[in-house]
């Protein structure tokens, strides 16, 4: 039987050898079809390569400390240059309207910065100056309602608005009260102040043709927008746009304030936060959609869970290792003031104690997880620029003997 099917196999063969010309073209026809048939099963996916110019549009109060965290880690991994605040400046301008000279050396490295991160007014224009042309542009957005309520305590002796109210319930009982748009420079964390980051004016009349024309602006110059109240899924959904590792995302939590300081928001204020900063509040509306669609569409729902389950073990293991309390301390319990962070207004912001019988290489890890935006700014900008003034925060850096 074998034999015999080998001679008819044979047969059948050399009758293809004998077809005429005009069979040909049918024969390569199939030919082709069972080799693409064939394709995805003898050729792995190809692989993604991690981006590595990515421009990080910093708003205020929504978890974008810890972003910048990440984004300063992974620049260090990969020895990329960053577009870091020129001279004693601590961020890019800020609240001015960004431009090109506010980053150090941009005279001389021009167009060649591969990570931007530091707070900045949005100006794509003068940001394009800076950045590559295939750069990465993503954000971070937060519902208004605990935001506003945030920056009323962190802001709380800076803000005019907030300084002249007893508390966040009475500003927002009569807002127009306490806020004049004149002193728009004093009071942008008192109204739509994420609208402001984007670059775009936040005492705006809230018209639909207007508000619909800036979202679509928006979509068009950012790649991603992620939200702040799904922060883990946020860089889950990070890690895969960006073709990066787990450990490239992997965060704890900065510049987060004790829950003490917290002002409890009657129903009422949320609901006056929605009008009050409603360009803001139909920014995040608009965004935290597209954030979930995006989502649908690339990972799906099963997928970023089981991710979402392995950034949050990966994070356990990393702060068992590097943390002395398992968890963040408040201002007066933070040992080396090198790791103490920015304390502003009435908000008794956070800090880490790391173990002490780590060894050099992970206290190194550690102590890059946990220091704050401030002393990470000042020490990258020691070592790309070192014939530089260093930048004068009147606190230490943690790891100086080491780079000596």
């Amino acid at each position: 039987l074998i034999i015999f099917s080998l001679l008819l196999g044979l047969i059948f063969l050399s009758g293809f050898f004998h077809v005429k010309d005009k069979d040909y073209s049918r024969e390569d026809q199939t030919v082709a079809f069972l080799q693409n048939l064939k394709q995805p099963l003898l050729t792995p996916p190809t692989p993604c390569h991690a981006k590595t110019n990515v421009m990080f549009l910093k708003t205020h109060k929504t978890a974008s400390s810890t972003v910048l965290n990440i984004m300063f880690r992974f620049a260090e991994r990969y020895h990329l240059t960053v577009a870091l605040p020129a001279g004693q400046l601590l961020h890019l301008g800020y609240p001015r309207t960004f431009m090109a000279h506010f980053v150090e050396d941009f005279e001389v490295i021009g167009q060649n910065y591969n990570i931007m991160c530091n707070h900045l007014r949005f100006n794509p224009s003068e940001v394009q100056k800076v950045m590559a042309p295939n750069t990465f542009y993503f954000s971070i957005l937060r519902n208004p309602i605990p935001l506003l309520e945030s920056s009323y305590i962190y802001y709380k002796n800076d803000v005019p608005a907030f300084r002249s109210s007893k508390d966040v319930n009475e500003y927002l009982a009569s807002p127009s009260r306490y806020y004049h748009p004149a002193d728009y420079r004093q009071n942008i964390y008192a109204r739509n102040i994420m609208w402001f980051d984007f670059g775009y004016d936040n005492n705006a009349e809230d018209d639909t043709k207007y508000t619909q024309a800036i979202l679509k602006d928006i979509e068009q110059k950012f790649h991603l927008i992620l939200i702040a109240d799904y922060f883990d899924e946020s860089m889950v959904l990070l890690k895969h746009t960006l073709c990066w590792d787990l450990d490239d995302v992997i965060y704890f939590k900065l510049n987060s304030r004790s829950q003490d300081t917290v002002q409890k928001l009657t129903p009422e204020s949320e609901e006056r936060i929605k009008v009050w900063c409603s360009l803001d509040w139909k920014l995040y509306l608009h965004f935290n959609q597209s954030f979930w669609r995006r989502i649908e569409e690339t990972i799906g729902m099963e997928v970023l869970e089981k991710e979402v389950d392995h950034l949050r073990t990966r994070q356990k293991e990393l702060m068992e290792t590097c943390l002395l309390e398992q968890e963040a301390v408040g201002k007066g319990h933070i040992r080396n003031k090198a790791l103490q962070p920015y304390q502003s207004g009435a908000a008794n912001i956070l800090g880490y104690n790391l173990k002490q019988d780590l060894d050099n290489r992970t206290l190194r890890t550690c102590q890059k997880m946990v220091i704050p935006e401030l002393q990470y700014t000042s020490y990258l900008y020691s070592v790309q620029h070192p014939h530089k003034k260093e930048k004068q925060l009147g606190l230490p850096l943690p790891w100086t003997s080491l780079q000596k």
